[in-house]
């Protein structure tokens, strides 16, 4: 029997989904133990936040599914960590996308392994810095996916190697994303849309376009 907890965390966004809400509740379930267990070992995320996973984690991750469209199936994450937002996205569109996960700590990139074989994902994970990936190697992706890793302007440098002219990005970010933006227009051209968080009431969604590096 799924917990409650898992389906009211999948529940908003059945419209967004590629199977029954049950279906990736459960699967996601079985993400979340697997997080437990590799935990003690490993800390993926926050010890305070691990009891506040399915609204902390879980919710947080997949509100960025209202910002994906029908079409878009290629994507990347830089700063993969313990599996968000990567892991219940792909979760929730699995037979639909493909996900490239980057992810230097060998630890986590085992982690994030054995979530994608035993949930059955089309993902790869990468385990080098981002930095170390020639773009070229990879596919262009629809969307660039990341949360908690750098402020925006350092993501927008990491991000950029890797949009094409469609790439769009899809950040999870705090009380600081107006300093944040500020301070990447400094350096960087984009379009960008704020949409207030669901789940947190200092968080925001960031999705960025047309992203490019100033001339100096």
């Amino acid at each position: 029997m799924t917990s409650p907890e898992a389906v009211a965390a999948v529940k908003p966004y059945a419209d967004f989904l590629t199977r029954d809400v049950e279906s990736v509740a459960k699967d996601l379930e079985s993400y979340a133990d697997l997080l437990r267990k590799w935990q003690r070992i490993q800390n993926l995320v926050s010890r305070e936040t691990l009891t506040e996973l399915w609204s902390r984690h879980m919710a947080d991750s997949l509100q960025a599914l209202t910002k994906i469209a029908e079409k878009d199936s290629k994507f990347i994450d830089l700063g993969s960590g313990g599996g968000f937002p990567a892991i219940p996205l792909a979760t929730a569109l699995k037979g639909r996308v493909r996900y490239l996960l980057v992810e230097p700590t060998q630890r986590k990139v085992s982690f994030l392994r054995t979530v994608a074989r035993e949930l059955g994902l089309d993902t790869k994970v990468e385990s080098r810095r981002i930095e170390q990936i020639d773009p070229r190697e990879t596919f262009v992706p629809d969307v660039v996916t990341s949360r908690a890793l750098a402020n925006l302007e350092t993501l927008c440098g990491l991000m950029l190697p890797f949009f094409g002219p469609n790439t769009r990005a899809i950040l999870h970010k705090g009380r600081e994303h107006v300093e944040e933006i500020e301070q990447a227009s400094t350096r960087y051209a984009f379009n960008v849309l704020v949409t207030r968080s669901d789940t947190d009431a200092n968080g925001v969604l960031l999705e960025l376009s047309n992203l490019s590096r100033k001339d100096r």
